[in-house]
């Protein structure tokens, strides 16, 4: 997954639709991953307002995150930018550990905390496979780290294609705390790529 972004820190308002434009959850691989796909992922522009969420330093990490209803469980790793501006992603070897991009809001504060993870890797069955299944009202529980368990509500999940990527409903400021999973969906392109990402929308409580 590859996240065309800048930090929380200095985030100019103006930015925000340009990356609207430009960014792309990249994606998993699929079946059949080319060599350029050795390390396979979804991705996301991050949020660029400057009334976001407080910086990740401001409270402990999350540890870990769990779907019930779906049987998903994993520990969190943080996922900070590359080099050339883009988020983080799991590594494909790590295709069933999910992680937090420390860019976002820490779960339970105010903003969006943004969850990230395979949905398939070129090792196989990653850890968001079953995340199309999710239905409003699931609970997604989020462990902080205090070692409370947050327990945010489901409230929606769209499909989009990752050339219109919903930069500002994914990272853009909200009033109280939420949370956004995203992984990979849909068919293959030629590279074996899927070529739109799912999104999944929870607000705390």
């Amino acid at each position: 997954m590859h996240v065309r972004t800048t930090s929380h820190r200095s985030r100019p308002a103006a930015l925000l639709a340009a990356l609207v434009a430009c960014a792309a959850l990249t994606a998993c691989a699929g079946p059949e991953p080319s060599s350029a796909a050795s390390a396979p992922a979804s991705s996301a522009p991050a949020p660029t307002a400057t009334d976001g969420p407080p910086a990740a330093t401001d409270a402990p990490a999350p540890t870990e995150v769990a779907v019930p209803s779906l049987k998903i469980r994993s520990s969190l790793m943080r996922l900070g930018l590359n080099a050339d501006g883009t988020v983080e992603v799991p590594p494909a070897e790590q295709g069933m550990k999910a992680g937090w991009y420390t860019g976002g809001a820490v779960p339970g504060r105010p903003g969006a905390a943004v969850l990230i993870g395979h949905n398939d890797t070129r090792f196989g069955r990653a850890v968001f496979h079953d995340l199309k299944d999710i239905h409003k009202g699931a609970a997604v529980l989020v462990r902080d780290g205090d070692g409370k368990s947050l327990r945010f509500t489901v409230t929606g999940k769209e499909t989009v294609s990752k050339k219109a990527f919903p930069t500002e409903r994914v990272y853009g400021a909200t009033k109280g705390s939420t949370l956004r999973l995203v992984t990979c969906d849909g068919a293959f392109d030629a590279e074996g790529h899927p070529v739109d990402n799912l999104i999944v929308y929870a607000e705390l409580g």
